[in-house]
Parts: structure tokens; C-alpha cells; sequence
């Protein structure tokens, strides 16, 4: 909540800035004389153009139960609704209540309140619900259920473990910009965003996940934009709020299926023809798994819902209308980068039991020998190949590289072989299974 409150306290930078500049010039008096940031979060001015242009909608959809219980959580959540008056609170609310014929029935509302002047919550919007609204995978269901409440033509996609940077905050005006600018036939409809991933430094598993995310959000999705096959990742990517939520919003949330939700979002937004665009001068901070245990879970996560999308009928469609070149592109940067990998891992598999069974069966010393009597060097040098580099390193050397450029190669080189091997393994054991 913080790190997203740093685009109200830069829009109301920029506001008061530029009201102070253009009264000093036709004042008279220098320009300089009037860069002063002095006051100015308490400029009436600067506060109304902020609160006009942006609003922070936070779902969280137990926070009512929350409330009822009176449970620590609910105590927190209000105290950052009284700390920040742009941030509201998007709930669904569950009361018991009696129907037409007398039976005692469960209702819902999803509710909207911000904190008031005594800083007790206040209800905004309140909207009767047919039914339970949780029927498929929480985070998507929490979007859907929220994205009513937001306002404006932009709205950005947060996590909860990222933060934000008033530096970065202030380039946001350049960013939506970007809806306008030329980006091939059509305007853009998700514009990708950069992250920064702050954890590296918590130990070396961290460090090996923090640039495995680093490599896939810079090198990666500029060139999967360039090849127009850049999709939603999860990450803090600009949606054209009217062109999502007239088309099935921003989020598919059915069971199982979708448990990849924000790539979707992508697959969705490519079939009604938009356009999907990757900016790297900005950036938005991350944090990422630092255990073994959670790196796992969340790897899998991934490879598991990368298998749900070959049985969907988003993919299938893709398919069918993609041009040969950008399907061909698609495949390996979805479904085909798990196919290879599996079967990279499988020929390794292959490659080291034929060798344990030519060393046992006796095999390889016969092969070996007859090799040299009849001078057959090609054959006698490929039984005594040492594979010092293997297939899977070439996957890893656009991540190298670019670490070079960014970091230099003294940083990156100690860490190269234990990345490349994390990097290319921790994400094809569960896609095969």
C-alpha cells in the first residue's frame, strides 16, 4: 500500500510544481523562485487533481467476516484506510436474510468503503449478489469482484508482494501516453511493465530466482513484444480499462483450469485483436520466493498451469488464427518451452542410462576396440564425448549476457553454472507429470 501510495504523492508533486511555475511566469517573478516542494502534500489544488485522477482499490474479500470477528487483520486494514484517504477497500459482505416463502437464506454484497473523517469505515457502493460470488480460483474471483469499483480509462494490476518507487511513480504520466502512441496497426490495449526484483540479496536461492525473473521481464518479454506474442504475466501490466471490461474483464477464474489466471488476461485481449506492448523505463519493485520449499510450490504452480492451457480452448483458438511464423513463436514461448524442456531432461535420462548400460554390458570396450582396429576415429571419439556443456546452457545464455551487460562478468560469472541448471530444471518436473 505504501509503494502504490507514491503515484498519489507524485501526481501531486507534478500538480503543485506546475501550478507554481506557470503563476510565476505570468506573475513575473523567476521560475525558480517557485520550485519550491514545500507543503505541498497540503496544497488544496494538489490534492483535488490527485484524488481526481487516481484511486487505489485494494480487494480483499474476507475482510467483512474479518470485521464481524473483530480479527487483528481488520484493525490493520483500517488503520492504512485512515493513513491513506485515495485507498479503498473492495469486500464481500455475508448476512443472513429471510426469502419470499420464509426460509432463513445466506445474502451477499460486494461492498466499497473508505475510511471517513473519524476514520471509521464508510460505505460507498454497496451491490446485491444472485449468489456466492467464490466459485472458481481466489485470485481471479477477487478481481472480477472488484474491477466494478474502479473508475478512469487506465487500471494497473498489483500483487501483493510488490512495492513501488516515487522515482518510477513519476514517469507514469509518460507511461499512459503510450495508449496513444504508434505501436503497429492498432493502439495498445496492455501496456507490459519491468519489474525490479528486491530479494535477491536474502540468500543464494533468491539470488537465483531474482535474476531468473529479472532475465524472463527484460530480455524476455521484449522480445516476445517485439514478435507480437508478448502475453500477461502476472506482472504490474496497464490495462485499457474500457477495452477489457467490455470484453470479459481482466481475469478467468474457473477451477482448475485457469490456474495461470493472468496469461489469460493476455490470450484474451490478443483474440479481440489488441495490441500488447512492453516499456522498460519503468519499473515496478517485486518480491519473490526465497525458500526451497516455496520456490517448488510456485514453480510448479507455474509448469502445472502451463499443462491446464494445452487442454484450452483459448490456446486452440489461438492456434487456429495465429499465422504460421507468430504460432510457431507462440508454441515455443508457452507450451512448446515446457515440450522442449521435457524432452531435453528426458534425452539426458536416455543419455546417461545408455552409457551406464555400454559400460556394464562390456559393450563399449568391444565397440571401442573394434573402432580403433578398423580406424574409425569419428565413432571412438563419440563414445568418449565429455558433454562439458550441456544442451540446457544455451537456454540460460541470453540471461548471462545480459547480466554481463547489466552487472559485469566478475558478478555474474561464480554463479552461472548453479543458475543455468536452476533455470532450466526447477520448472519441467511437474509439466511432466
Amino acid at each position: 500500500v505504501r509503494g502504490m501510495m507514491y503515484y498519489r504523492r507524485a501526481l501531486m508533486l507534478q500538480s503543485y510544481l506546475e501550478k507554481r511555475y506557470l503563476g510565476g511566469i505570468e506573475d513575473g517573478y523567476s521560475a525558480l523562485e517557485y520550485i519550491d516542494t514545500q507543503g505541498y502534500q497540503l496544497s488544496p489544488d494538489a490534492r483535488a487533481q490527485a484524488d481526481l485522477k487516481f484511486t487505489y482499490v485494494v480487494s480483499c474479500q474476507i475482510y467483512g467476516q474479518q470485521k464481524q470477528r473483530k480479527a487483528p487483520e481488520a484493525a490493520d486494514i483500517a488503520l492504512l484506510l485512515q493513513r491513506n484517504e485515495a485507498l479503498r477497500v473492495a469486500f464481500i459482505h455475508e448476512e443472513d436474510g429471510v426469502s419470499s416463502d420464509g426460509q432463513a437464506i445466506k445474502e451477499y454484497h460486494s461492498k466499497l468503503v473508505k475510511a471517513d473523517i473519524h476514520g471509521k469505515d464508510q460505505e460507498i457502493y454497496s451491490i446485491k449478489l444472485p449468489g456466492n460470488p467464490k466459485l472458481g480460483e481466489g485470485k481471479p474471483e477477487n478481481q472480477n469482484h472488484a474491477i466494478i469499483f474502479t473508475r478512469g480509462d487506465a487500471i494497473q494490476t498489483i500483487d501483493m508482494n510488490q512495492d513501488n518507487y516515487l522515482e518510477e511513480a513519476m514517469k507514469v504520466r509518460n507511461l499512459l501516453e503510450e495508449f496513444r502512441g504508434n505501436h503497429g496497426i492498432r493502439y495498445p490495449t496492455i501496456l507490459g511493465v519491468r519489474e525490479h526484483v528486491f530479494t535477491g540479496s536474502v540468500s543464494s536461492l533468491a539470488s537465483f530466482m531474482s535474476k531468473q525473473e529479472t532475465s524472463f521481464v527484460t530480455l524476455g518479454q521484449r522480445v516476445l513484444a517485439y514478435l507480437k506474442v508478448r502475453m500477461h504475466y502476472g506482472h504490474p501490466d496497464v490495462f485499457d480499462r474500457i477495452f477489457h471490461i467490455t470484453r470479459g474483464g481482466i481475469s478467468k477464474a474457473s477451477r482448475v483450469i485457469n490456474i495461470s489466471e493472468d496469461i489469460y488476461a493476455g490470450f484474451n485481449s490478443t483474440l479481440r485483436q489488441g495490441n500488447i506492448t512492453h516499456h522498460e523505463y519503468i519499473q515496478v519493485g517485486k518480491g519473490r520466493d526465497v525458500g526451497l520449499n516455496q520456490i517448488a510450490l510456485f514453480e510448479g504452480k507455474v509448469a502445472g498451469g502451463n499443462g491446464e492451457q494445452v487442454l484450452s480452448r483459448d490456446v486452440y483458438r489461438l492456434g487456429q488464427l495465429f499465422d504460421f511464423f507468430r504460432m510457431l513463436t507462440f508454441f515455443y514461448t508457452t507450451v512448446g518451452y515446457y515440450v522442449c524442456t521435457m524432452m531435453t531432461v528426458l534425452t539426458v535420462y536416455i543419455f546417461l542410462y545408455g552409457r551406464v548400460y555400454l559400460a556394464l554390458s562390456g559393450l563399449d570396450h568391444s565397440i571401442s576396440r573394434q573402432a580403433r582396429f578398423l580406424g574409425n576415429t569419428a565413432l571412438d571419439a563419440a563414445l568418449n564425448a565429455q558433454f562439458l556443456v550441456q544442451i540446457g546452457v544455451f537456454t540460460a545464455v541470453p540471461m548471462i549476457m545480459g547480466f554481463i551487460l547489466e552487472l559485469g562478468l566478475m558478478k555474474v560469472a561464480p554463479f552461472v553454472s548453479l543458475e543455468t541448471y536452476f533455470y532450466r530444471v526447477t520448472r519441467d518436473h511437474v509439466f511432466m507429470l
